[in-house]
């Protein structure tokens, strides 16, 4: 035999000799299970038992694979192993070794049982599935947590699928808490990273959302899900921040456009869009666009409905729509919340005023006038009106005439005395100013006052006449 032949023959025996080695060290306290010494079996299952206690799943499966391997007669391994299978929810694999163990074992109570619950763990699981997908979010939770999770506790499909569940729920606390438990046993698990960070956005804590983000990111800088998240978490502050800086700096109409774009990246994102309702309210208050603000602060109450500053601003808004006494009232509820803001007492005075106000004659409106106008121009709109209305000139609406000249002589009382006229455009109470006044009788021109009137009625208005007296007995003396 030549050296090549003779070294070739050396090598190839060293190799064998080697494996022999490996596969003896490997599986000693194995083997020794097949001589009859059950002490070495009873030392590999609590081996296995100290791997599952601390979640190392894979070393017990290889530890009984070997087992296994070295005496497939050995039922316990089969039974550890679809023990250790089923809570994995390996599910398939696990019913072979439970069914394997029967056949070495026949009418195994425990063994046929725990055969039992892993069919129920199974069918549970794909029903949860089917309904997350049909949006039944809350009886998909209840299969996982009293099924899935009590007959599989560590299977990390059903676990994520309990993160997802609980976020669909809005419960964001639980989120955190059951994806903090996954990166416990897996910190690069990029979808508990994920899911994580959302129920921190979700919470407005957009920081420690963020962290999240770019952790997974830097595992995996192409993830789908982690850019998009990210990507839209960044675009939303900028815009944001955006929207606040153009209110500070004056420009308003450019603020409303920009929180109206924020608004529209996360309709969902409640907890950071209830704060941009309220900015476009506050922005459009001063605007003076009483509806859209109103819309906007009734957006934001929507959401928190014990938001005071959103219930401030909805009053002004209802001033600027005229809704007198309903800016009233969210003003002194908000008063009531809050009694040391002299800035809210300050707008409930306002309020309560312009509602004490609305409730009075518009007596510039009667007599048709503005309220710039002079004593000349009020003066000629009365002689007009008193003409116009004179009971005497409207005998088929007597009545009617009568009330609209009472209505035209009062504003006239007010209107035309320059003092009582100031009274009334500052919304002071004024005695006996008329119709609507604070006075007890109030004024009657048909039975005396500041001014002398002479009425009368009888024998119609025939017309005629001039100067300033009227035939029918009625005359004006100013």
């Amino acid at each position: 035999m030549d050296m090549v032949a003779w070294r070739g023959l050396m090598y190839t025996g060293f190799i064998l000799h080697f494996v022999f080695v490996c596969q003896l060290l490997l599986l000693q306290p194995l083997v020794s299970a097949l001589d009859g010494k059950p002490g070495n079996a009873a030392e590999l299952f609590e081996r296995v038992s100290q791997s599952i206690k601390v979640k190392r799943y894979s070393e017990a499966l290889n530890d009984l694979n070997a087992a296994i391997e070295a005496d497939p007669t050995l039922s316990e391994a089969y039974y550890h192993r679809a023990s250790v299978l089923r809570h994995i929810c390996r599910y398939e694999e696990s019913e072979k070794s439970y069914k394997k163990f029967l056949e070495l074992k026949p009418r195994e109570s425990v063994a046929e049982k725990e055969l039992s619950q892993l069919i129920q763990s199974q069918n549970a699981l794909e029903t949860a599935l089917t309904l997350s997908e049909s949006g039944d979010y809350a009886k998909s939770l209840e299969y996982v947590e009293k099924v899935v999770l009590v007959f599989s506790p560590a299977c990390s499909k059903a676990k994520l699928l309990k993160v997802r569940l609980l976020l669909a729920t809005k419960d964001y606390s639980g989120v955190i808490a059951e994806a903090g438990y996954i990166l416990k046993e897996d910190e690069d698990n990029l979808e508990a990273l994920l899911l994580r960070g959302r129920a921190y956005y979700y919470l407005a804590d957009h920081d420690v959302a963020q962290r999240h983000y770019q952790k997974g990111l830097r595992l995996d800088p192409e993830h789908g899900e982690l850019k998009k998240a990210y990507f839209g978490l960044k675009n939303l502050l900028k815009k944001t921040k955006s929207a606040e800086d153009n209110v500070n700096k004056g420009k308003l109409r450019l603020a409303v456009e920009e929180f109206k774009a924020a608004l529209a990246l996360d309709p969902n994102h409640l907890a950071h869009n209830v704060h941009l309702h309220l900015g476009l309210c506050k922005a459009l208050v001063k605007l003076g666009r009483g509806k859209d603000a109103l819309s906007s602060c009734n957006e934001a109450l929507k959401i928190d409905e014990e938001l005071l500053e959103a219930l401030v601003q909805r009053g002004e808004a209802k001033l600027l729509t005229e809704d007198w006494e309903g800016a009233v009232e969210d003003l002194k509820s908000a008063a009531q919340r809050s009694p040391q803001d002299m800035n809210i007492r300050e707008a409930l005075m306002k309020a309560e005023k312009a509602l004490k106000m609305s409730k009075r004659k518009d007596w510039y409106k009667i007599l048709g006038v503005s309220k710039t106008a002079s004593i000349s121009e009020i003066k000629k709109a009365y002689k007009k009106l008193a003409l116009q209305w004179h009971p005497d000139k409207n005998v088929e609406n007597r009545q009617e005439a009568e009330e609209k000249f009472r209505e035209i002589a009062a504003a006239y009382e007010v209107l035309g005395d320059e003092d009582k006229r100031t009274k009334y455009d500052r919304g002071e109470d004024i005695e006996d100013m008329g119709m609507g006044g604070g006075g007890g009788g109030g004024f009657n021109p048909f039975g005396g006052g500041s001014q002398q009137y002479t009425f009368t009625f009888e024998g119609g208005f025939p017309g005629g006449g001039g100067g300033g007296g009227f035939p029918g007995g009625f005359d004006f003396q100013f």
